[in-house]
């Protein structure tokens, strides 16, 4: 029996174990079973000791193959899994496949684990970094769409951010979103800049107007003023709107302001004018003043339309007015003085309803109308002209405002004016014929001097002059007709006499006709006994 079992493990008896005695265990075998002889054990328990060592080896080599059939299991789940990730993962970045797809020349599971698995982890670093750009992107458009709204937008760092479609990451609906986001970055700026040119506006009339400016846009929204961040200010639509207000409703002030103080304005010119004022005097209020020739557009200047600019224009026409009460008859009887020198100069007589006796009885009455013209035609039922000339003057002398007063003085000075430069050339004829009779005197004087023509000094200059008036005083009569006729022609076209000095031209030219003709006849009365005095002797 021992010899069958040592048979079987390849010693004398092969029968009892399969194992080689050329291996490593089949030596210690070899080696066992000579220790069991020496000791003496018997067949039948060498036999039942080997096959318990077979079993026991038996078990020991499915232990191995079970933990090798698990192992190969979980490498096929991973490899498995990581595929299906894998194709997850392209599917969503909508990369090209063929880039990520895994060799099918790997055979062992290990080569096709080892093989995915930096594919995988470069899709999970992609898809990380397409997360982040997916995000930035919305980010942005959320915090753009936020300012249009007007809604508040609070950024969580993405912790608790996540995207709405994680199963699409492609390139095509990042640009997609990228697009978006230029559109509302395009449209934010044009928002703000459409902002700064209504926040620009409304500073500029302000500015003019003397109001806060930083009070004025607060009201509208606090981001329009105090920051110079474009991403702080404002651009929704209820601020766009409520700029477009602020700017209608200031230039609808401004427009009410610019007609209130060219008002004041055209009454400080007339006073100036009025008390004519210096230029000094008048340098304070220069802005002001050029409000009156400007349009509503051109008027700019800071805070020339500001409520105290306003109310100490007022204050000035105010101070202007009292003083004009003072200093009113002396400006008109200054007045009176330049009309009279200019009828004067003109031979003209001035307008006796302006004489100065009559002005410092008006003015020292101290009751003014608003509109004595009115008041004329409603009383007297006269022209302003000849209500002054009128015997009920007086009893309205209290009724007469002196700028009505004065304003009828300058129309006087202006048509004296007038009717002087329409009168110059015959005045330069009567000038000249005037000079022509002085001549004449002189020569007449002259012819009766008996040293005349003395040797004495001066003699020679007499006789000369003598010479040319003689000339000059046979052209009178010439002078004479051209000046009546010219005269003639004069009141043709003016319909109404020309006066000289209050007499009327025409018959003081005749007169010195008639005059000359009977002086003539004199002569010739004179001359004729003195000729028949010397044919006698």
């Amino acid at each position: 029996m021992g010899e069958t079992a040592m048979a079987g493990y390849g010693l004398d008896r092969p029968a009892r174990c399969s194992v080689s005695f050329d291996t490593p265990c089949g030596s210690l075998l070899r080696e066992l079973e000579q220790i069991w002889t020496e000791i003496g054990e018997r067949e039948q328990d060498k036999d039942r000791m080997f096959q318990e060592l077979e079993a026991e080896c038996m078990r020991v080599y499915r232990r191995k193959v079970d933990s090798a059939n698990a192992d190969r299991s979980q490498l096929r789940q991973s490899v498995m899994a990581k595929e299906a990730e894998l194709k997850a993962l392209v599917a969503s970045i909508g990369e090209n496949t063929t880039q990520f797809k895994v060799n099918e020349k790997h055979a062992s599971l290990k080569e096709q684990l080892a093989a995915v698995t930096p594919l995988l982890d470069d899709l999970r670093a992609m898809k990380e970094e397409r997360i982040k750009q997916f995000s930035n992107v919305q980010s942005q458009i959320e915090t753009i769409n936020a300012q249009i709204s007007d809604h508040n937008y609070q950024h969580d760092d993405g912790s608790s951010k996540r995207l709405n479609n994680d199963h699409d990451l492609s390139t095509r609906r990042l640009a997609d979103l990228q697009m978006q986001l230029r559109n509302l970055q395009k449209e934010k700026s044009d928002r703000l800049q459409k902002v700064f040119v209504y926040v620009d506006e409304v500073h500029c009339l302000c500015a003019v107007l003397g109001m806060d400016f930083a009070k004025t846009v607060k009201d509208v929204h606090p981001s329009l003023h105090g920051t110079n961040s474009d991403n702080s200010t404002n651009i929704s639509d209820s601020t766009l709107e409520g700029l477009t207000q602020t700017i209608l409703k200031l230039k609808a002030e401004k427009r009410t302001r610019v007609s209130k103080l060219q008002e004041i304005v055209g009454k400080l010119h007339k006073l100036w004018n009025l008390m004519e004022s210096t230029e000094q005097e008048r340098r304070h209020f220069s802005e002001v003043a050029a409000v009156l020739g400007s349009s509503e557009e051109e008027i700019t200047s800071p805070s020339v339309l500001s409520l105290e600019t306003i109310q100490e224009t007022e204050e000035e026409v105010e101070r202007l007015t009292k003083q004009k009460a003072s200093r009113m008859k002396e400006l008109v009887l200054k007045r009176r003085v330049e009309l009279e020198n200019i009828c004067r100069n003109a031979h003209m007589e001035p307008d006796t309803s302006t004489a100065p006796e009559k002005i410092v009885a008006l003015i020292d009455s101290g009751i003014y109308p608003t509109d004595l013209f009115s008041l004329a035609h409603t009383v007297c039922k006269m022209p302003l002209l000849n209500i002054l000339n009128d015997p009920r003057t007086f009893s309205l002398a209290g009724l007469v405002d002196p700028c009505e007063l004065l304003s009828n003085i300058e129309a006087q000075i202006a048509k004296a004016n007038e009717e002087s430069h329409t009168r110059k050339d015959i005045m330069e004829r009567v000038d000249k014929w005037l000079s022509a009779c002085d001549e004449e005197t002189w020569l007449e004087e002259y012819n009766q001097d008996d040293n005349r023509y003395s040797a004495g000094r001066g003699a020679h200059l007499n006789l000369k002059r003598a010479e040319k008036a003689r000339l000059l005083v046979q052209k009178i009569p010439t002078m004479i007709d051209n000046l009546i006729d010219k005269t003639f022609a004069w009141e043709d076209e003016s319909n109404t006499p020309f006066l000289y000095d209050g007499v009327r031209l025409v018959a003081i030219l005749e007169e010195q006709k008639l005059r000359r003709v009977q002086k003539e006849e004199d002569k010739k009365r004179y001359r004729g006994p003195e000729e028949a005095a010397e044919s006698i002797a």
